[in-house]
């Protein structure tokens, strides 16, 4: 794996960005996290853990200045900024389009594209003088539609062309969007448990199904493939969609 690297990593606090922020930090090389949670307390033992290598960024990403406090973060605490993972996302709302408002896309979008538009900005300039990466959770409603998941499904379609126009824009960084397949997490609780009656009755048996008989991914699977691709990843792969376990990111799939 490559050299110490300094990365900024949203959604840190469970799941997928818990799997990302903890091989990281297990690896012989001494990377050094910026980890973003919407309170402290989420993430407080990874710093008391890894005090000289990770800080503890708390705030609601919906607020856009919390994606420039992230990077002076990162560069006040150690010069240089090398990899960004932009992981954390909402559901919401889950209201079919005739249903839901102007008002509640706008904050989906605030939490789900807005805030990754304002740290890539933020980052941009660190990243260029590193050659650094840039990758992005997206998901499969990406390119398949559920009922109710509009927003959050044109939202990560979003970071997709987001990841294909900076492949262009920005040719010296490497922009990848990874589908990390339907993994055991908090969010796929809350769509049994909570937006199943806003879900067709088809999409909810299929998500409860999965549960059910274990074919949920280990939040681990996609999220080792996603923290190598933060320190490994070739400028072959920018701009690209790709699904965790695609044959051309075998190189970083679990050994």
């Amino acid at each position: 794996m490559a050299e110490e690297m300094v990365i900024i990593l949203t959604g840190a606090s469970r799941g997928i960005g818990q799997a990302i922020s903890s091989f990281l930090l297990s690896q012989p090389h001494s990377h050094r996290l910026v980890v973003v949670a919407r309170t402290h307390t989420a993430l407080d033992q990874l710093h008391y853990q890894y005090p000289d290598r990770v800080e503890v960024l708390a705030g609601d990403l919906s607020d856009t200045s919390i994606a420039a406090k992230s990077v002076e973060l990162a560069i006040s605490r150690w010069g240089r900024l090398d990899s960004l993972i932009v992981n954390h996302g909402t559901l919401d709302p889950v209201k079919t389009v005739a249903d839901a408002s102007v008002e509640d896309w706008k904050k989906g979008f605030d939490t789900n594209v807005f805030s990754a538009i304002a740290l890539v900005q933020a980052a941009l300039p660190y990243l260029r003088k590193t050659n650094g990466r840039i990758i992005f959770t997206s998901s499969g409603a990406a390119i398949n539609a559920y009922q109710g998941w509009g927003c959050y499904g044109a939202g990560k379609a979003v970071l997709n062309h987001l990841a294909l126009t900076l492949s262009i824009e920005a040719p010296d960084i490497t922009t990848i969007s990874v589908r990390p397949g339907v993994v055991d997490t908090e969010m796929q609780r809350e769509i049994r448990e909570t937006h199943k009656s806003a879900m067709s009755e088809k999409d909810a048996a299929k998500f409860a199904g999965l549960k059910r008989d274990g074919g949920l991914l280990r939040p681990e699977q996609p999220g080792h493939v996603i923290a190598r691709l933060a320190v490994g990843a070739g400028k072959e792969l920018s701009g690209k969609f790709l699904n965790w376990d695609d044959a051309s990111l075998e190189a970083f799939q679990e050994e």
